[in-house]
């Protein structure tokens, strides 16, 4: 992986220091096969009692991070941005390729049949790339809430909910953000206006950040935002601290999810769709080996 140095630097022993240990958690992330954010190498440095947790250490850390990738010490591809990405459209050399790519890429709807339909919604854009692999893995729509969701996107999401009641089915939102005041109420918000919205019961499970979690795993905690206007009854119920979801490790986030999913979908009705799928994508990848045969034949 690229360690490119632009900008030589000599770094202070403890500087040093914290760019070993920056490498040794990467490693760590990148053998589950997790990407960083700086926000969660930052919380991985506190919850091992590296630094203490504080706005100071955390510009701090980003400083170092920073200047160490520019001298060669630390890998470009270790921490990402997951808020900021090129867009661009796919090209293909020949009609044969896109059609080998469609067969690699074709998806029967193996959710078709099941009871339930699932959703994961989750608080913060910069979390997506931690609940994607899991959701492609388990073929569950996921979204980005961004905090309080928008009102239009909130209609469009009880509009297609809705669809799935009509025919039959049971919507069943996996939600999950912070453990703070807002954080919590994120949950309730979701469930309110997707109800009134879709005129019937929308089921949602706030799936994390809850207390037993912070039990279990012990994240370090935040000060709970006094400003925000839930902090009384949040203080209240939860007392002073609270706990962002970008603290729990990656594998705990996605097991959470795909416990959740499992505990709803039937195994059956899946396995029969995966193989439906499998004979599908076989067929395709057929007429692309013999692509040329076909156009010779149309000419």
């Amino acid at each position: 992986m690229p360690k490119i140095c632009y900008r030589p630097k000599k770094f202070n022993d403890d500087r040093k220091d914290k760019i070993a240990k920056a490498n040794v958690i990467i490693d760590e992330y990148r053998a589950q096969g997790f990407e960083l954010t700086l926000r969660q190498l930052y919380y991985q440095f506190v919850s091992r009692d590296f630094i203490a947790n504080n706005q100071r250490e955390y510009k701090n850390l980003g400083d170092i991070i920073n200047d160490a990738r520019l001298a060669g010490l630390v890998d470009w591809k270790a921490i990402v941005d997951r808020t900021r990405n090129l867009q661009a459209l796919a090209n293909w050399e020949t009609p044969s390729d896109i059609i080998k790519a469609c067969a690699s890429q074709y998806r029967v709807d193996k959710w078709a049949e099941q009871q339930y339909r699932v959703e994961c919604w989750i608080e913060k854009d910069a979390l997506v790339g931690v609940i994607e692999g899991v959701c492609n893995e388990l073929d569950i729509d996921y979204f980005s809430c961004r905090g309080y969701t928008s009102q239009s996107e909130m209609w469009a999401a009880a509009m297609r909910l809705k669809r799935y009641q009509d025919e039959a089915q049971v919507p069943l939102i996996l939600h999950l953000g912070d453990h703070d005041p807002s954080g919590k109420d994120m949950t309730r918000d979701i469930t309110d206006r997707l109800t009134e919205f879709s005129g019937g019961d929308i089921e949602v499970k706030r799936l994390a950040l809850n207390m037993p979690q912070i039990e279990q795993y012990t994240p370090p905690p935040n000060p709970a935002k006094i400003t925000d206007s839930r902090a009384e009854k949040y203080i209240e119920e939860f007392g002073a601290e609270s706990w962002e979801l970008d603290a729990l490790e990656p594998a705990v986030i996605a097991q959470l999810i795909r416990d959740a999913v499992m505990e709803v979908r039937d195994q059956d009705q899946w396995d029969e769709a995966v193989t439906k799928e499998e004979e599908q994508k076989a067929q395709l990848t057929k007429v692309s080996a013999k692509w040329n045969t076909i156009i010779e034949e149309l000419e």
